[in-house]
C-alpha cells in the first residue's frame, strides 16, 4: 500500500520514524512518501521518498505564523498537488494541526477520478483540542476517518465529542526504551568526544526553532553563572546555524553539543527545558527538570486569551498536578530559575519527590510498543477497506 505521511516538526519526525518502522513490519511492501526529517528518512530507507524536510516548514508562535502566511500558503498548495498526483491509499497526519487539518479537508473534498478510491485519512497524535481551539473537533469528525491518540485521558474526551479514537500507548515510551543504558564507559566516551570536563552536567534544552533559542537561551546561560561546580551544556540542532547559539554563549562557560539531545539529557544531573515534547522526554529519562519558557509578547498575550489549561508541560498535564515547576514569561528570570534548579538537583528539597512522581508518570504512560500497535491497526483498517 501507499502511505503519504506529514510530520512538520522534530517530535513528529521522531514519532513518524517509529510509526514507519511499525508499518514496514506489518506491510513489508509499503511505499512511503513523506514530509519529515532525518529520522523518518533513515526508518523508511528504500521504501521512502522525502518530499520536504520539516526544517523548511516549521514555524512556531502566533505572531510568527502571521508573518509567514504567504510562505505557508505556498507550502499548502504544493502539498495538495503532490497528494493528488501520487494518490496514496492513506494520508497519515502527525500532529501539526494548522497545516494537517487543511490537508485532511482537501482529501475529503477533492474530486478524485474514482470517488470510491479516495485516500483514507488517519490522524496520529491528535491536535490538543482539549487545550484550545476546541472547534477543531468538528473538523476531526468530518475529515478524519480514524483518530489515533497518545494520552489515555483523551479516550473519554473524544468519546464525549462523538469520536471513537484508538489508543495504543504513548510513542515516547518506544523512543526511550530503544535508547541504550548509560554506563561509566559510555559516559566517559561522550565527555571525550564532546570536549566536556568531569563536572556534573546540566542540560539546557532551549528548543529547536530560532524563536525558541532567541527567547530562552540568554536566561538559561545566565543561570549557569550561579553554578560554577556544574557544567552547562546546550543541546543544539544542526538545522539551526551555529552562529545563532554563539550569539548567546559568548563570554560564558556553557558548552555546545549538536544533535545529541537524548544523550546529553540522559547524562545530566538536571535540565532546564522549554515547554514541549522535551519536557516529557526528560521526565521519562528520569532527569529532574525545570520548565522555562519565554516567547514574543504578542504570542504570549494571545495564548493567555485562548489556551484554557492550568499547565504548559506535558508532564503536568498527564499527571493533572504540578510535578515540574513551570516558569513562564516574566517568571523565567535567572535568579528564580537558579532557585528552582537547586531544589531539584541531588540533595535539593524537591529532588526525591520529583523522582517518585516520575515513577508514577511512567506507570500512567503504559508499556512500550505503541508505534507497532498503531501501525498494525492502521494496516488492519486499510486491509479491510480494500476491494475484494
Amino acid at each position: 500500500m501507499r502511505y503519504y505521511i506529514i510530520a512538520g516538526e522534530a517530535s513528529g519526525d521522531l514519532h513518524g520514524s517509529n510509526l514507519i518502522k511499525g508499518l514496514l513490519h506489518t506491510d513489508p511492501e509499503a511505499e512511503i512518501r513523506f514530509w519529515g526529517g532525518d529520522k523518518m528518512i533513515a526508518a523508511a530507507g528504500s521504501h521512502g521518498t522525502l518530499v520536504r524536510h520539516y526544517k523548511e516548514a516549521s514555524i512556531m508562535g502566533f505572531w510568527e505564523v502571521l508573518k509567514n502566511l504567504r510562505r505557508i500558503g505556498r507550502q499548502m498548495r504544493f502539498c495538495r498537488e503532490d497528494i493528488a498526483a501520487w494518490h496514496p491509499d492513506v494520508l497519515i497526519l502527525i500532529d501539526y494541526p494548522g497545516f494537517n487539518l487543511r490537508m485532511a479537508r482537501f482529501v475529503h473534498t477533492h474530486r478524485w477520478p474514482d470517488p470510491d478510491k479516495r485516500p483514507r485519512v488517519f490522524y496520529y497524535i491528535a491536535p490538543k483540542v482539549w487545550a484550545w481551539k476546541e472547534k477543531r473537533v468538528v473538523k476531526l469528525r468530518e475529515y478524519v476517518d480514524k483518530l489515533f491518540i497518545i494520552f489515555p485521558f483523551e479516550i473519554e474526551y473524544f468519546r464525549r465529542h462523538g469520536i471513537e479514537a484508538f489508543y495504543g500507548g504513548n510513542p515516547l515510551m518506544d523512543s526511550v526504551s530503544q535508547r541504550p543504558a548509560v554506563t561509566p564507559e559510555t559516559a566517559a566516551a561522550f565527555r571525550r568526544e564532546n570536549h566536556l570536563d568531569e563536572r556534573p552536567i546540566i542540560a539546557l534544552v532551549a528548543g529547536s526553532r530560532t524563536s525558541e533559542i532567541q527567547y530562552n537561551l540568554p536566561n538559561m546561560v545566565a543561570v549557569s553563572r550561579f553554578f560554577p561546580d556544574y557544567q552547562f551544556v546546550v543541546t543544539g540542532v544542526s538545522w539551526l546555524d551555529r552562529s545563532l547559539y554563539d550569539r548567546y554563549l559568548g563570554g560564558s562557560d556553557v558548552r555546545f553539543v549538536c544533535d545529541k539531545t537524548y544523550e546529553t539529557i540522559a547524562l545530566s544531573a538536571a535540565a532546564l527545558v522549554t515547554s514541549g515534547t522535551a519536557t516529557l522526554e526528560t521526565a521519562l529519562l528520569n532527569i529532574p527538570e525545570v520548565v522555562c519558557f519565554r516567547g514574543s509578547g504578542i504570542s504570549i498575550w494571545i495564548a493567555k486569551k485562548l489556551v484554557k489549561l492550568r499547565f504548559i508541560s506535558l508532564v503536568n498535564l498527564i499527571m493533572d498536578r504540578e510535578v515540574v515547576r513551570e516558569l513562564i514569561q516574566e517568571m523565567f528570570t535567572p535568579a528564580i530559575a537558579a532557585d528552582e534548579l537547586r531544589a531539584v538537583l541531588p540533595g535539593g528539597s524537591k529532588h526525591e519527590r520529583m523522582l517518585q512522581d516520575y515513577r508514577d508518570l511512567r506507570t500512567a504512560m503504559g508499556e512500550a510498543g505503541a508505534s507497532e500497535r498503531v501501525a498494525a491497526e492502521m494496516v488492519r483498517i486499510l486491509t479491510e477497506k480494500q476491494p475484494q
